[in-house]
């Protein structure tokens, strides 16, 4: 019993740290229907699993005789490694009902900051932030009687996070400053729609910089960054509905680049043909369809995980799997400007394709592109340079990758759908299209001064059309070996499934980081 009362006080240290900011303050955080952090990664994670660092880190008051602690107010991060869905994982966040005190240790929450993203990097363990509060406050200066100067390379170590292992944040919370930049360095990110916003600062800055009265929601929440900026990837009705979505991200994920994607068992028939595949592409080539109903008849059932829904919606970026095995899904949504690659599509696409590329997830390109978006939007946002730079992406990436054409494959945009000079698995259905250009627009185009001229000049412009479309057939492309395939659309979760064994042999040959490292 030499050490007892040394184990007392560790006890005494540890219920006080474990009270937060204290009762009020966290009545308060219960009272904006946001949980405490502990609260949070107990929810999180498997049950009993956490193991805390740091514990005892914080700003401690003494009694004259400086050994007698008087007070305690524990460091406003908190982090630890833990179990989530069986697999390790690194998981930290803020607590604000200790961070919104002026004499929170702002050096104490740095210091466990960083050994959380050490130990991510270091073990090669995915890290999980939960975001809830802002970076620097004015009144830590006054409290330590200084200024001080930034080290710099503030985005070296997530930069070093996103090219080993995945790195996922959650916004639960008002997030500004340095915790802002972090929501954007990461391969998934999710904000409670109504409870978070995000934001460099926030109105009151705004307001004294600007002049401009904006509220929170106004200014950054989930209408402007799952939207609108692209910021977030998901959007979350409650904070439950955030977790779930991280548990399910991750559950495509290997635990770094080192390994292989994490196979399951399934007990959906690699061989399922879905009747309804064969009507799904309408003969009336103007009309859309419903492009995840298509999705979902080829991959596992309920396996199909979108990202970024709302932002650049005519490109559709999901995970899923095959047959157990996880792969990224590329489809083309007619419902959205025809399926047109814009600016924010281009963008969307190349920061998925990178995601894949990092963590070694094979790849599904649905293809129903009708080229780059036209008109003086698409040119004021940047969609060529936008839209080359997702072409170059697709280009540079190293995994396997299979397309199917389900449509149209036109232009600049179409070309690229998937990279030259390797081989990648491709078939057509029956309802391929493809060329330079649409047949109507090029027509109208190249034969502008004949159709001008002619007497009827819209019965001249159809006649030339009408001859054209007679070689659109895909079996004459199929004749050229130009389309290597054309299948019947029942056939195509077969093939896939085929091909998807084939990528996963040949995964273990391509694991480790990439030349060209991913960037938030």
């Amino acid at each position: 019993m030499v050490w007892q009362a040394e184990v007392e006080e560790i006890g005494r240290r540890r219920e006080m740290a474990y009270e937060m900011g204290g009762p009020e303050r966290v009545a308060d955080q219960h009272a904006r229907n946001k949980l405490t952090i502990r609260e949070r990664i107990a929810a999180l994670v498997d049950e009993d699993s956490f193991l805390e660092r740091g514990v005892l880190a914080g700003s401690a008051e003494y009694a004259e005789d400086g050994l007698t602690l008087v007070n305690f107010l524990p460091a406003s991060y908190v982090a630890g490694i833990a179990q989530l869905d069986g697999r390790p994982v690194v998981v930290g966040g803020g607590d604000f009902t200790s961070r919104s005190r002026p004499s929170a240790a702002e050096r104490g929450q740095r210091t466990k900051q960083a050994e959380a993203q050490a130990i991510a990097l270091d073990l090669k363990l995915p890290l999980v932030s939960l975001l809830d509060g802002f970076g620097a406050d004015i009144r830590t200066i006054e409290a330590i009687g200084r200024t001080y100067l930034g080290a710099g390379g503030f985005g070296g170590i997530f930069i070093d996070l996103m090219g080993e292992v995945p790195v996922v944040c959650a916004a639960l919370g008002s997030v500004a400053g340095a915790p802002a930049g972090e929501s954007a360095a990461c391969h998934f990110n999710v904000m409670v729609k109504g409870v978070s916003q995000i934001f460099a600062a926030g109105p009151p800055l705004v307001k004294r910089a600007l002049g401009m009265d904006i509220d929170k929601e106004d200014l950054g929440g989930y209408r402007v960054h799952a939207r609108a900026s692209g910021l977030v990837d998901n959007e979350a009705e409650d904070e439950a509905d955030a977790f779930r979505q991280i548990r399910a991200f991750l559950s495509y994920m290997p635990s770094n680049i080192y390994e292989a994607p994490p196979v399951c068992e399934t007990d959906d028939p690699s061989d399922r043909r879905e009747e309804a595949l064969l009507s799904l592409i309408p003969r009336e080539r103007n009309r859309p369809y419903l492009v995840r109903k298509m999705i979902d008849l080829i991959v596992d059932r309920g396996s199909a995980f979108e990202m970024s829904r709302y932002f650049g919606p005519s490109q559709v970026t999901m995970l899923a799997r095959v047959a157990g095995r996880p792969v990224g899904i590329l489809a083309n949504d007619p419902m959205s400007n025809g399926g047109a690659m814009d600016a924010s599509a281009a963008q969307k696409l190349e920061r998925f394709v990178d995601l894949c590329d990092t963590f070694h997830l094979p790849v599904i390109n649905f293809v129903d592109q009708p080229g780059f978006m036209i008109g003086p939007d698409a040119e004021r946002s940047g969609t060529l340079r936008h839209g080359m730079s997702a072409l170059a992406a697709i280009h540079q990436a190293k995994i396997p990758w299979a397309t199917v054409v389900v449509r149209r494959w036109y232009g600049v945009a179409g070309a690229g759908q998937q990279a030259g000079g390797r081989f990648n698995f491709r078939v057509a259905w029956p309802s391929g299209e493809w060329g330079s250009l649409p047949i109507e627009g090029g027509v109208a185009a190249a034969y502008r001064r004949e159709i001008e001229a002619a007497p009827d000049p819209n019965a001249h412009r159809k006649s030339i059309e009408d001859r054209m479309i007679a070689v659109r057939s895909p079996f004459r492309t199929a004749e050229a070996f130009s389309a290597e395939d054309i299948i019947d659309p029942r056939d195509t979760r077969s093939l896939l499934t085929q091909w998807v064994e084939l990528a996963y042999r040949v995964l273990p040959t391509q694991l480790g980081p990439r030349e060209r490292r991913i960037r938030p």
